[in-house]
């Protein structure tokens, strides 16, 4: 009975622990939640303008009130069922417009609370009327921006992984950005961070266990080897998911691709060839460019940010001279160069030509006087030579250049002809390829890093595992601070900070006190 009453005292200070590490992130989503008790919002949830429908949407406990008060006051409709009723203003009786409504009672909603939908025609003055006439109700307030969705993950609805897929989901302008967006909403991103939290859970529950209750020969022998060999198997699973050349980011944000080369190379018809519309200024006058001229863009599917730069020369002209500053500094940052080259310059001896694009490319493009780059900036195996203006050469002496060039270590070469459009197609190939192999296939594999948020989370996380790694021969109790601080890094992606967790798996795996 003795020793029963002592585990329970150490399981009962164990808990107060707990509870008082986490005592300010609970207090903090409580009040989050007790902020937004009893208030009912509204907005509305389709895009602004004239349409053929907008969806007007109500959430909160007053809900199932304001469909009856705007629906005459007859019987809600059935759950999730879409029914034709005339909308009137509960102060006039005035008809508003004829329109479906639906009902989804809570928790069984997107919010978690009682809902309603209104949809209406699409007209301002329809859409106008009904929401002056929901604000006209006692307890409603329009809502603030995200909202609905910051309820949503109040409810456990939505974790904040969830969220950020939904919002990249909005936001998607190509079919690999709507891809990635669904695949995160529909929480494998959540999953394969759950999972590694629960095994860090497991873990930190089994070193606390050891320091708690060792002495009375409750736990196993080997507990910690076990955790240490779980530790090192979840910290290579991280290092990878981490070494992955940013894809998800990319795509998320747009792969950027600089185009540079000399004065008059074409390079901002070569812009406007890829736009399709004269986004750059073109003219025989050499720097006419002086500026980053940027343009978003859809490639294969691929969101791409195309940008055109000043020309490349000695010059005296200041503002020619910040020009070709700025240039050089959007290649540094640049995921894929494309390099212009006037081809009337090009050498038509095979070797001549390979020293040409050679010295092109150190001299011109990346001289040895730059101290700038560095291992973040593009490797030429993310660059694509364009061999502009073959419309004035006989192509025929350039046959062979892309197959030397390539022997020779250099970046892939395309010939084409702004003017005639001539090998434009295979340009836009070599680019749709080179932008597939950086972003890669949202579908394929383990779900991609897609938000800084989470990258640095994750770092903090191994950073901390090391740590511990570091301490665990030196101080079990110390170490096991540094598991607690990792387990709460990956709990800062996902939303999901807690400690009842720990507790269940202490008790589950060692039945202490029994």
């Amino acid at each position: 009975m003795v020793v029963f009453c002592l585990i329970t005292f150490e399981v009962i200070e164990t808990l107060i622990f707990f509870k008082q590490r986490t005592f300010h992130a609970s207090l903090a989503r409580k009040h989050c939640s007790d902020s937004c008790g009893g208030r009912t919002i509204f907005a509305l949830s389709s895009g602004h303008g004239r349409c053929g429908v907008a969806v007007i949407r109500v959430s909160g406990p007053s809900s199932g009130d304001a469909l009856s008060s705007l629906t005459g006051r007859r019987p809600l409709p059935p759950a999730r069922a879409a029914v034709i009723r005339p909308l009137l203003d509960p102060r006039s009786g005035e008809r508003l417009d004829v329109a479906l409504v639906l009902w989804f009672p809570g928790p069984r909603s997107f919010t978690g609370e009682d809902c309603c939908e209104f949809h209406v025609h699409g007209g301002p003055a329809v859409i106008g009327g009904v929401l002056q006439a929901l604000g006209t109700l006692p307890g409603l307030h329009p809502a603030e921006a995200g909202e609905f969705t910051k309820r949503a993950f109040q409810n456990r609805k939505l974790d904040l992984i969830e969220v950020e897929g939904l919002a990249d989901l909005i936001h998607a302008e190509t079919e690999a950005q709507r891809r990635q967006a669904l695949r995160q909403m529909a929480g494998e991103l959540g999953q394969l961070y759950g999972g590694w939290s629960e095994r860090l859970t497991h873990c930190l529950a089994h070193t606390e266990a050891y320091i708690d209750f060792s002495e009375d020969d409750n736990i196993e022998e080997g507990v910690l080897g076990a955790v240490d060999s779980d530790i090192r198997a979840l910290q290579r699973e991280i290092d990878s998911h981490l070494c992955d050349s940013r894809r998800g980011e990319r795509l998320r944000e747009g792969v950027h691709v600089a185009i540079v080369g000399v004065t008059n190379a074409g390079k901002s018809s070569l812009l406007n060839a890829v736009c399709r519309r004269p986004a750059a200024i073109v003219s025989p006058v050499a720097g006419t460019t002086r500026d980053v001229v940027e343009t978003a863009m859809n490639v294969g599917g691929y969101p791409v940010l195309l940008s055109d730069t000043a020309g490349l020369r000695e010059t005296s002209d200041v503002i020619e001279q910040e020009g070709m500053r700025r240039a050089r500094q959007r290649l540094k940052q640049a995921d894929i160069v494309v390099v212009v080259v006037d081809a009337t310059e090009l050498p038509t001896d095979s070797t001549d030509a390979v020293h040409f694009v050679k010295g092109y490319l150190s001299e011109v493009i990346l001289p040895k006087s730059d101290q700038g780059w560095d291992e973040s900036s593009p490797s030429m195996a993310d660059w694509i030579v364009v061999c502009n203006k073959t419309d004035l050469v006989q192509v025929e002496d350039f046959k062979k250049l892309p197959s030397i060039l390539k022997e020779h270590g250099l970046p892939q070469v395309c010939m084409l002809s702004c003017k005639t459009g001539n090998g434009f197609d295979h340009f836009l190939h070599l680019l749709s390829e080179k932008v597939e192999e950086i972003c890669g296939n949202p579908l394929v594999g383990n779900p991609s890093l897609t938000q800084a948020r989470h990258r640095l989370h994750l770092q903090n996380c191994t950073r901390y595992l090391t740590q511990y790694h570091q301490h665990q021969d030196l101080d079990v109790v110390l170490a096991t601070e540094y598991l607690r601080m990792a387990l709460r890094q990956l709990g800062k992606i996902t939303g999901k900070i807690g400690v009842e967790e720990i507790l269940e798996v202490i008790f589950r795996d060692f039945c202490i006190g029994k």
